[in-house]
């Protein structure tokens, strides 16, 4: 080695150094693209497990804290809770807000709900081209993007927190469909700091929740940095499983905007990534903790994504060779949404199968948004349903997001529903929702009528009655706190709570077709009520007089899981017919309006102009509403990987 090649390692060597010490980077990038997996299959195992909540009990006791710790694998299988002696046993819903409305003020959740929901959005937000935090959730679902900047529209997955819901259709629960993912989340996603994903070998394999302040909240204002107890114990849980440094939200961008991952690093904690705490001796300080309907008092090891046990296996029809793409499966490896005609009669098996295939086909071909390293393939999930909302089939890329499963069939409900001539009857017929104070009396009663209503005075016009396409982009316009979207001061969308009674606790129709769902559930853990049925829709549960909760909601049929805000939803026709509708959803919300919108318009050209997209006129596009038109759909400029193609939604 000469002189200056020494000097020159010794330079980097420093260098290196130097930049560790100024805070933690995360695991060093492997060059993850999403075949990692694949390549050399990564679980959580016990002693992992072990690991991790050892590391976080180390932590919270230095902080002086007790917490509760949950360990989920990428699926949402729940690993481990375990709960410090002394810690306390419940959370209350906290928005910063206090509108007393929706789920704002709750005090009565489970702390090990809480740390349960917190795991499954680190786990489930996260793949090996991104990593994504409950505080990157935070900041992407408050009514301006970024949060406390005035004057900007909402963030880009506005209302993602009310998916994966304790009572979806789509997602699988415990005991009954034990290891077989998408799991369930107690409260659907988090936006409260202190869940993070995990990873092994640059591949993500679950994630880690806390909960120690006794707090279910969020992060209103994104300028300052916060030293938050449950993410100082959550990040030290993470060494040694940390993501890697260059996929984390920190160097992803959306909007001119970057995303932010985490306020503390492993070297700002007590630990400092350094615990030599011991499982035995954490066990000392608290114990495993069984919460009814995610686990017993034991831990178990995670299951091997994209592999038959975890739900998730290659794709093996013919049609879909060459695609690279994964399907969900049951326990027994069999598909559980395979290609098939709808109920109603209006679509085919073969028609259903050439959506699946086109949609795919465009998300292989298009850049990411939330992705590294750069000009890496898209990756998300795209369903079809029928006009019943019925699953007719769900095809999803390698390593998409575990989020977007369940998102997808929301998205496409989403636009089928509010497409229906019969919507605002269904709406009226949805009957009503009081909330629960903390008090435990009623609060106001909301009638869903009144949202129909609302919406059609706001249009001056009957947009509830089949006459118009809407996407669940322009759903989303209707659902923001302000119209038109960012303005704040503005009035309220009709499916929104005004401004001083909204929260992402409390979103209007949203959350309040699926809350008494939600609350249900919590009784549930509590041991008093019967948990939520397999479907959100239909009628409600049993009354609980002694909680002073009786419920009132009848959920239309076709929003088995709720349903969703923001875009990557369209309708599908034939001719002037409504026969189903797709949705995707996985990436950039652009991405995923482009690859729903391309891939029914392509589907109909390879089937002969058989089936296609809204024809443009009754697209709700064509409605100025207060001089603001509608979104129908929105696609990124030059979005292929292997075209220059700059606008390839214009014309259709």
């Amino acid at each position: 080695m000469t002189p200056r090649q020494l000097v020159g390692k010794r330079a980097s060597l420093i260098l290196g150094l130097l930049l560790a010490a100024c805070g933690d980077n995360g695991s060093s990038d492997v060059g993850c693209t999403g075949n990692c997996q694949s390549a050399d299959p990564q679980r959580l195992e016990v002693a992992n497990v072990q690991q991790i909540v050892a590391q976080a009990v180390a932590e919270a006791q230095a902080q002086n804290a007790k917490a509760t710790i949950a360990v989920v694998d990428r699926v949402g299988n729940v690993l481990a809770v375990f709960g410090m002696s002394g810690a306390g046993t419940s959370a209350t819903i906290d928005s910063g807000r206090a509108t007393g409305n929706g789920l704002d003020g709750l005090s009565v959740v489970p702390s090990a709900l809480a740390a349960i929901a917190k795991a499954i959005t680190g786990a489930y937000l996260s793949s090996e081209g991104n990593a994504f935090s409950t505080r990157t959730a935070s900041q992407i679902v408050q009514q301006n993007f970024n949060p406390g900047e005035t004057g900007q529209p909402g963030g880009p997955l506005f209302g993602v927190q009310f998916s994966s819901l304790p009572c979806s259709d789509l997602n699988t629960r415990f005991p009954a469909q034990a290891g077989i993912g998408p799991q369930r989340s107690p409260l659907g996603l988090s936006a409260d700091p202190g869940g993070f994903p995990l990873y092994k070998n640059g591949t993500v394999v679950g994630g880690v929740g806390v909960i120690a302040d006794g707090k279910y909240s969020l992060d209103l204002d994104m300028g300052d940095r916060d030293r938050n107890l449950d993410e100082l114990i959550a990040i030290a849980a993470t060494a040694g499983f940390d993501a890697p440094a260059d996929r984390r939200a920190d160097q992803i961008s959306v909007g001119g905007r970057t995303l932010r991952y985490s306020d503390v690093a492993v070297n700002d904690t007590s630990t400092g990534g350094h615990n030599t705490l011991t499982f035995s001796a954490a066990s000392v300080l608290g114990g495993l903790m069984a919460v009814p309907g995610y686990n017993v008092a034991t831990i178990i090891p995670g299951k091997l994504f994209g592999l038959a046990e975890s739900g998730y296996a290659p794709a093996t029809e013919a049609a879909f060779a060459g695609l690279d793409a994964f399907r969900l499966v049951d326990a027994g490896g069999a598909a559980r949404y395979p290609p098939k005609a709808g109920t109603d009669g209006l679509l085919s098996a073969s028609e259903t199968t050439e959506l699946l295939k086109q949609g795919i086909a465009v998300a292989n071909r298009s850049r990411a948004q939330i992705r590294r390293p750069l000009n890496s393939q898209m990756r998300g999930s795209f369903v079809v349903v029928d006009t019943k909302g019925a699953i007719l089939g769900v095809l999803r890329t390698r390593d998409a997001p575990v989020f977007g499963t369940d998102v997808a069939v929301q998205k496409a409900r989403t636009a089928l529903f509010f497409t229906l001539p019969q919507t605002a009857s269904e709406l009226h017929a949805a009957g009503s929702v009081s909330y629960i104070q903390p008090a435990g009396t009623p609060d106001t009663t909301v009638q869903f009528g009144n949202y129909a209503d609302a919406t059609n005075q706001f249009a001056s016009t009957n947009v509830l009655g089949g006459r118009f396409a809407w996407s669940s982009r322009s759903v989303g316009n209707f659902a923001r706190p302000f119209f038109p979207d960012g303005i704040n001061g503005k009035p309220n969308g009709p499916l929104s709570k005004p401004f001083m009674e909204w929260s992402p606790f409390s979103t209007g129709l949203e959350l309040d077709m699926v809350y008494e769902r939600i609350v249900q559930h919590v009784l549930f853990v509590l041991g008093a009520a019967s948990d939520v049925g397999a479907s959100c829709a239909g009628p409600p549960g049993a009354a609980v007089p002694a909680a002073g909760f009786n419920p009132n909601t009848t959920v239309p049929a076709e929003l088995g899981n709720g349903y969703q805000i923001f875009a990557g939803g369209v309708p599908v026709y034939r001719g002037n017919q409504l026969v189903g509708a797709v949705g995707v959803s996985g990436d950039g919300i652009d991405q995923d309006d482009m690859v729903a919108f391309l891939g029914v318009y392509n589907a109909g050209r390879a089937l002969g102009g058989t089936i296609g997209e809204a024809p443009p006129p009754i697209r709700i596009d064509q409605l100025s509403i207060q001089g603001q038109n509608l979104r129908y759909v929105e696609c990124p400029p030059a979005p292929f990987l292997d075209s220059s193609e700059q606008q390839p939604c214009d014309g259709k």
